[in-house]
């Protein structure tokens, strides 16, 4: 069995590990790079090997960073099977298609208002390349085995990172690979605590947070004084959030917040048709969560779903003061990079950051101090508030991880740390080898690894 590294490696994002097994090649994630333009043009770069030659995906979940390069793995030739947990193929089919039609209007708005360098600009695929992928994904239960290609076999268990996120493990009957995926946090608002790892003989580890730890602050706590201070100031609070997770723990957040008294009273507007949308996973698939229903009713009920561009729009002419959830999470498109053109300008206004920005992203610019961030060809001002909110991840911080690690039921031949910036994969390489003294590698882009 061999693996080869074609993404999360020196990034968080583009999350492919390419597996191949005597003639048979798996990928286990096939993820979109995002951030900085030298990583999202690997997008546009041919893989190691022909679609056409790839027989079974395997999916940890349903992120655009590990799910969206699907379609695009489709329309160049791949015709097998996505194998996934059944809530993250249902949020794939929310996802996905959302990730196609983004492109499609990113690509519309460069060559009407021409600022992009390409004539004509193109998507990498449509909503209806995204549509027509769907129909290769097959749900597989937690716990049952399955045989992605002859003689590999593979075992899904959660990860809890948000739902149906999963750990995978595959074994040849002589070796066995278990790939973390994103590991969720054992104590999260909403979603339930990861299982423990599966035993294997090699691990293939996520680091997102590998060189930091959570603070340990509340919350609430910050949220509420982030927003009562905006509302004090008449300005809008502006959350750029993933619309499945972290838009969620939002709402579920600003409904106790709202039930204790701890926030002034003022509109909340979820501007996220797919984390809407998402709601309905989260309903079908109550298994995944640490809330009782009628919970999961208000987490619904806090906030009010902005479904059209229109009503989108007028938003951004509405006075303050307000909340608005609205995705991406890093800023890299969608409707909040509309709202961030039109309140980062004014001093009045918060953009609140809840959780890890990747390099090269807007939401890393505007965590750094940018004095401006470039949308839609314009150089835009940021004038007003940017706050953080690091504790509200879904990520297991660098304690976290290790502990979680640690329960394995006996030590790995060998660890890869990927999913992590540089700083972090080695602080998470060294923190391996040190407390739990396992061998760790740091693996490369492309690199190839014959797993004995």
């Amino acid at each position: 069995m061999q693996i080869q590294f074609l993404g999360a490696t020196g990034t968080v994002t583009g999350s492919k590990y390419l597996v191949r097994h005597g003639d048979h090649h798996v990928l286990v994630d096939c993820g979109l790079f995002q951030g900085y333009k030298q990583l999202r043009l690997r997008n546009w770069s041919a893989l190691p090997v022909d679609a056409a030659q790839i027989d079974a995906v395997v999916l940890t979940h349903a992120h655009i960073d590990h799910s969206g390069y699907i379609p695009l793995l489709a329309k160049q030739g791949f015709r097998g099977k996505v194998w996934c947990s059944a809530p993250a193929r249902d949020l794939c089919r929310i996802l996905l298609p959302d990730s196609g039609g983004l492109q499609e209007e990113e690509a519309d708005y460069a060559n009407r208002h021409h600022f992009s360098k390409h004539s004509p600009a193109l998507p990498l695929y449509t909503r209806d390349d995204a549509v027509r992928s769907l129909k290769q994904f097959h749900a597989v239960p937690w716990g049952e085995r399955f045989e992605p290609v002859p003689g590999l076999h593979a075992l899904l268990a959660r990860a809890g990172h948000m739902p149906g996120a999963a750990q995978v493990r595959l074994d040849d009957g002589r070796r066995s690979i278990l790939f973390t995926g994103d590991v969720g946090r054992p104590a999260d608002l909403v979603l339930r605590a990861p299982d423990a790892p599966m035993a294997a003989d090699y691990l293939v580890t996520e680091s997102t947070y590998g060189d930091r730890e959570h603070p340990d602050s509340d919350v609430l706590e910050q949220l509420a004084e982030v927003i009562n201070r905006t509302s004090a100031r008449g300005g809008t609070l502006v959350i750029p959030a993933f619309a499945v997770g972290r838009a969620q723990t939002l709402m579920y957040c600003i409904h106790l917040l709202k039930q204790r008294g701890a926030i002034h009273h003022l509109p909340v507007f979820l501007n996220s048709p797919m984390a809407a949308d998402a709601l309905q996973v989260y309903h079908r698939h109550p298994a995944e969560l640490r809330l009782p229903s009628h919970e999961l009713e208000a987490l619904c009920n806090a906030a009010t779903i902005v479904r059209t561009p229109e009503e989108s729009r007028e938003l951004n002419a509405r006075k303050g003061p307000m909340v608005i959830i609205a995705g991406s999470g890093m800023a890299t498109g969608g409707r909040v990079v509309h709202h961030i053109k039109a309140f980062a300008p004014k001093r009045q206004n918060t953009i609140l950051l809840a959780g890890f920005q990747a390099g090269g992203t807007r939401g890393a610019a505007l965590a750094d101090g940018a004095p401006s961030v470039r949308i839609h060809g314009e150089d835009v001002p940021v004038r007003c508030e940017v706050a953080r909110i690091d504790a509200l991840s879904a990520h297991a911080d660098a304690a976290e991880l290790e502990a979680w690690l640690r329960t394995m039921p006996q030590p790995p031949r060998r660890a890869f740390v990927t999913h992590g910036e540089p700083s972090a994969a080695d602080a998470m390489r060294q923190r391996i080898e040190r407390q739990l003294r396992w061998r760790a590698d740091v693996p490369d882009y492309l690199q190839t690894v014959t797993l004995d």
